[in-house]
C-alpha cells in the first residue's frame, strides 16, 4: 500500500517552477557568499580554535636559522608555524585556512601550509609568517579557527 502511494507520487509530473525574482546587489552578494561558504565547507576537514600571532625572520623571534623552517624550506608568505600539540592534528605539509573569530582580520580564501613549529612551551597556538616586523606587530594576537583543506 505504501509503495503504491510512493510510486504514484513519483510518477506525477512536477509542478512548473516560477521564474526567479530579480535580486538586489545585496541579495546577490549574500547568495555569492553562501555559495563560497558551501564550497569551502565541502572541501574542509578537521578544525581547531587557536591563539594566532605573527612572526617574521628576525633572530630574536626564531632559532639560529631565522629564514629556514622546521621542514627545511625557506620562510615565505603562506607559511605557518604550529605549536607541537596542534601538529598532531595538522602535521607538516597540511594545507589550512584561517578564520579570525573576531571578524577584524580577513584572510579571504587564502590557503596556508604548515611548515614550521613553535617553542615547546607554546600550546594551542599558531604563528603566521609575515614579511615585515611592522606587519607582524600590527597583526597582534587573536583567536582563529584553523581548518584543514582536503
Amino acid at each position: 500500500m505504501i509503495s503504491g502511494a510512493v510510486w504514484s507520487a513519483l510518477s506525477q509530473p512536477a509542478a512548473p517552477q516560477p521564474a526567479p525574482a530579480p535580486q538586489s546587489a545585496q541579495q546577490a552578494a549574500a547568495q555569492e557568499y553562501i555559495q563560497e561558504t558551501m564550497a569551502a565547507t565541502s572541501r574542509s576537514g578537521r578544525s581547531a580554535v587557536a591563539r594566532a600571532t605573527a612572526y617574521n625572520s628576525l633572530s630574536g623571534q626564531t632559532d639560529s636559522t631565522p629564514h629556514i623552517t622546521a621542514t627545511g624550506t625557506r620562510t615565505r608568505p603562506g607559511v605557518v608555524a604550529l605549536s607541537r600539540d596542534l601538529l598532531r592534528s595538522f602535521p607538516y605539509g597540511s594545507r589550512v585556512t584561517l578564520q579570525d573569530l573576531s571578524g577584524r582580520y580577513n584572510f579571504g580564501n587564502r590557503v596556508f601550509i604548515v611548515e614550521d613549529t613553535m617553542a615547546a612551551r607554546k600550546t594551542g597556538s599558531i604563528d603566521i609568517w609575515m614579511g615585515s616586523y611592522r606587519d607582524a606587530m600590527n597583526f597582534g594576537a587573536r583567536q582563529v579557527r584553523i581548518t584543514a583543506v582536503r
